[in-house]
């Protein structure tokens, strides 16, 4: 399997993160692509990846040199800002094995960070489980790549759910593994929150274009989110969802320009 992160000015997260790829069961091959980063992002990424490269404008050019340089049969996208818990590409190995018709896998994804906001975060994130309009594969078989086109580079935002959605339009299966992986969503402000999505915003008009985008709808995640939140973490979700909204409103406003 090839493990392929990309980059830019990480160095907080990254040495959590490729260490956590390293502690894998099985080996792989980690490939870290670097967008120019200035800080001590590349002499982290030297010092655990088999190889680092430079590539840029965005993180979906990024990730498509990265699994077209690497050699691994399966390859996994992991963000820089994540933790990958020690049993995944075992797990992952073993589902490919079985199911020649299988192309991708989800791995759910939970988070973990610093003050109250993150604290309403974790409670969304727990409540997305299982929800496939939220989720998408992040581990894939290389020929579902090849076949999908790898990720669409005309997307720096939605792009995970994009590639995942055409891949499994191209006739392959989507599983799921029962490892999770991790979010370093660090300290949560509602202005980070806001400029963030602001910056997503420039890609919903072409991601909402596309045939197989998504409905932003999520009535059963809704549900469990109600069902298992304190009033008190509820409120300060909607503030963040209200701040995240707001941002990928303005953002559409000016959409990217290729």
């Amino acid at each position: 399997m090839t493990v392929v992160v990309p980059t830019r000015n990480s160095a907080r997260t990254l040495e959590r993160c490729l260490a956590s790829v390293r502690a894998q069961t099985r080996p792989v091959e980690l490939i870290v692509v670097d967008n120019g980063s200035s800080d001590a992002t590349r002499a982290i990424a030297e010092a655990h990846a088999d190889a680092v490269l430079d590539h840029g404008p965005e993180r979906s050019a990024q990730r498509n040199l990265g699994w077209r340089e690497g050699a691994g049969g399966l390859v996994a996208f992991v963000d820089s800002d994540m933790v990958l818990e020690p049993g995944v590409a075992a797990e992952a190995e073993a589902l490919f094995d079985a199911d020649a018709g299988l192309g991708a896998l989800v791995i759910p994804e939970l988070s973990f960070g610093e003050g109250f906001l993150a604290a309403c975060r974790v409670r969304e994130k727990r409540s997305y489980l299982g929800d496939p309009t939220v989720e998408a594969a992040r581990i894939f078989r290389r020929t579902a790549l090849e076949r999908a086109g790898g990720y669409d580079e005309g997307l720096s935002a939605f792009e995970d759910w994009d590639l995942a959605d055409r891949v499994a339009a191209e006739g392959f299966g989507v599983g799921r593994v029962a490892s999770v992986v991790w979010h370093d969503e660090g300290r949560i402000t509602l202005r980070g929150a806001y400029r963030k999505r602001r910056y997503y915003g420039r890609w919903l008009p072409a991601y909402r274009a596309r045939p197989t985008a998504r409905s932003f709808g999520r009535p059963g995640s809704l549900r469990r989110l109600l069902a298992a939140t304190t009033p008190w973490h509820l409120a300060g979700l909607a503030l963040l969802k209200a701040a995240e909204a707001a941002g990928l409103l303005t953002g559409s406003r000016r959409p990217h320009r290729e």
